[in-house]
């Protein structure tokens, strides 16, 4: 049977002030500033996409930034941590990066068999750096970070869960993963089991539910291949009691979304057409591209937004 999901997508979450969500991710981080555009949804706010030098699936970090929101509270029902995959020698180099920043970073953690760092952006949002010398794409660097040691994409996400009993089904019934260990109440599963396909389940019955706001997640998004195996995994979760949205045309991929089991707000997302069919590759994210249904209201839709710039080079 062709296998319908291939990992994670995109992961999209809620932000504060725009500008400090460009610094930090281009700048701080070194992720490239792939498009600039707005949430379809809410035309009057961004939605910044972070990712590697095309924005390839499995890479791309997304932000809703809403000036002055107010902060949230991870807690359960949420993606409480989102895991970057890093070369195995570039912890050290990330401890120091993230410290001259006046990001508090932890010590050295140990998850099954790999070393990782965790820390939170301004808004507080959940980051880790994984490293490990299993992932082979390329990772990019606007300069101010050396190739060697920049950020190749996700390696993973953790869900924060009362009861992972619902959701584990619906990842191994029907999203095509399949459960790898259990360590310490967290339990891994994968759909290769390799960086961006990896997805933990962290259980605590007794935890609050998280409160969404600026520096929580507000979707897990998952890859599949096109329309075609879009509509296949749409009519599979239907036929198992899972209501989906009808399919949105999110330009750069078709989405369908519907919530899991344990509250994590879950998407269906195309790896085509990408980023490249309104901006040319060497010139993505430089300017705010709208939808062909919002052109007509570019001039109040760009005078309602804060204006932004893509300075990496004051973070060397």
């Amino acid at each position: 049977m062709k296998t319908l999901i291939k990992g994670i997508h995109h992961i999209t979450a809620i932000a504060g002030n725009p500008q400090a969500n460009v610094d930090f991710y281009s700048g701080v981080l070194g992720l490239r500033l792939v498009k600039k555009t707005i949430n379809f949804d809410a035309p009057d706010v961004y939605h910044f996409y972070f990712g590697d030098e095309f924005g390839a699936p499995g890479t791309v970090f997304t932000t809703f930034p809403f000036a002055g929101a107010r902060k949230g509270t991870k807690g359960t029902g949420e993606l409480t941590y989102t895991a970057f995959s890093i070369p195995k020698t570039s912890l050290e180099y990330w401890i120091e990066r993230l410290k001259k920043y006046d990001v508090t970073v932890s010590d050295k953690l140990t998850r099954f068999g790999k070393e990782l760092i965790r820390f939170e952006d301004h808004d507080g949002m959940g980051i880790e750096l994984v490293a490990n010398d299993e992932d082979d794409r390329k990772g990019w660097t606007y300069g101010q970070i050396p190739l060697a040691h920049s950020i190749r994409g996700f390696y993973g996400a953790t869900l924060y869960l009362t009861d992972k009993e619902g959701t584990a089904d619906l990842l191994t019934k029907h999203m095509d993963y399949h459960f790898i260990a259990e360590e310490n109440g967290r339990f891994r599963y994968g759909t290769e089991g390799k960086p961006g396909d990896i997805v933990d389940i962290l259980v605590n019955p007794d935890a609050s539910r998280g409160q969404q706001s600026a520096g929580t997640v507000h979707h897990l998004a998952f890859r599949t291949e096109n329309t075609d195996t879009q509509l296949q995994i749409q009519q599979l979760l239907w036929d198992n009691g899972y209501q989906t949205t009808e399919v949105k045309d999110r330009n750069y991929f078709k989405s369908i979304y519907f919530r899991s089991p344990g509250g994590v707000l879950f998407e269906i997302a195309t790896d085509e057409p990408g980023f490249a069919i309104d901006e040319e590759e060497a010139h993505l994210g430089e300017l705010i591209k709208l939808p062909e249904w919002a052109e007509p209201s570019r001039k109040k839709i760009e005078a309602g937004l804060i204006p932004v710039t893509l300075n990496p080079a004051s973070y060397v």
